[in-house]
């Protein structure tokens, strides 16, 4: 039998997954003692959760009057999105000089995800469809061989969830354009063309700049500021 988590872990967990989930929305007010009251545990572990929230960009606290949601930005959705085309870009370049049989390999591991994405798309499970996206990535670049490479990748790990979440909420059209523009790019990474590779990641993460941004400007995000 596992040990139980300790309780800050459960509230920090507990409250993190409304944040990424979007069951918490930018603005939305969030206090110690609605997670308390949820966990069934004392304030003080969910104060040390929301100081590490704070301490990851994802809550702004403000003493005895709780926390408020940070609002994923314009800069950040940005920011993020060019530095995932910077380390796809190169993670595919490492890829297409990978022997031919390691590639296939890798080329088959790939439309077994684009199966999935498929499956889970046709059952209209978002959230879902979400994380097997970022794994389809994630395989790309884990196979760049380069785990410092991986390491920073997954840092964004967190705010991918949380645009990707934010680009199927705002466009119903996202899932099946995603999984189209995946195909595309397991193809162009076959056949070796790196500069149509990259055109096409290029475009990729537009479609979903386009949809989160959107999803922002269609969302009325309250005011962060606490009189």
């Amino acid at each position: 039998m596992g040990r139980a988590l300790p309780t800050s872990q459960r509230a920090y967990r507990y409250a993190k997954e409304q944040i990424l989930d979007g069951i918490l929305a930018g603005g939305d007010l969030i206090s110690e003692g609605t997670v308390a009251e949820a966990l069934g545990i004392s304030r003080t572990p969910v104060r040390e959760a929301f100081l590490r929230l704070e301490s990851e960009g994802l809550l702004r606290l403000y003493p005895k009057r709780g926390a408020v949601v940070v609002p994923v930005s314009a800069k950040e959705v940005e920011t993020v999105l060019e530095t995932r085309e910077l380390i796809e870009s190169f993670a595919a370049e490492k890829v297409s000089s990978l022997a031919p049989a390691v590639l296939a390999r890798l080329v088959e591991e790939l439309r077994g995800q684009l199966q999935e994405q498929r499956r889970l798309r046709e059952a209209g499970d978002g959230k879902a469809f979400v994380a097997a996206d970022q794994h389809f990535h994630q395989l790309i670049v884990q196979a760049a061989d380069n785990p410092i490479l991986l390491d920073l990748y997954a840092g964004l790990r967190d705010r991918q969830q949380r645009m990707g979440l934010y680009a199927v909420f705002n466009d119903s059209d996202r899932l099946r354009a995603t999984n189209h523009e995946h195909v595309e790019l397991v193809a162009l990474l076959e056949k070796g063309d790196l500069a149509a590779y990259r055109s096409a990641l290029r475009e990729h993460l537009r479609g979903t700049r386009a949809a989160v941004l959107g999803f922002q400007a269609g969302s009325i995000q309250p005011s962060t500021d606490v009189d």
